[in-house]
């Protein structure tokens, strides 16, 4: 597993210990990690505390996100994948998108080099999540 995907899942994990929903996110430049964060939105009750954007927020202020690769255990939604997309961030490396996978295509449209890792940890520990909290998993998407 790379190191940075790991970190990710590190986050997630923590998240969902948390009593939140497991999404990791790291931001990494030059080969170093820059920030890292996991979907708050339970724990801050904010609508728009995903894990990208924890990660984003929790690396301040930058002059540019053009030579960074964004991680994430999930693919983005389509709000933090538009701020991917306004920070100009090239490359984003993706856990699993099987369980939520509506922005690749969004993304790529866009410019921005979309991997997928389709990893089995990142697939199995959304599934565990979905089973234990339906509910919350479907206010997160919106599908209420």
């Amino acid at each position: 597993m790379d190191e940075f995907m790991q970190a990710a899942i590190d986050e997630a994990r923590l998240g969902r210990q948390q009593g939140g929903i497991p999404i990791g996110s790291v931001l990494v430049r030059d080969g170093k990690l820059v920030s890292r964060g996991h979907n708050k939105r339970v724990q801050e009750r904010d609508p728009i505390a995903h894990g990208e954007m924890d990660a984003l927020r929790n690396a301040g202020r930058q002059r540019t996100y053009r030579d960074t690769v964004l991680y994430t255990t999930l693919m983005p939604c389509y709000m933090c994948a538009g701020t991917i997309v306004q920070f100009k961030i090239p490359k984003v490396v993706v856990g699993e998108a099987r369980t939520f996978g509506e922005s690749k295509e969004f993304l790529e449209s866009h410019g921005v080099e979309v991997v997928i890792l389709d990893s089995e940890e990142c697939v199995a520990m959304m599934q565990e999540f979905i089973e234990a909290e339906p509910t919350l998993w479907n206010e997160d998407i919106m599908e209420l």
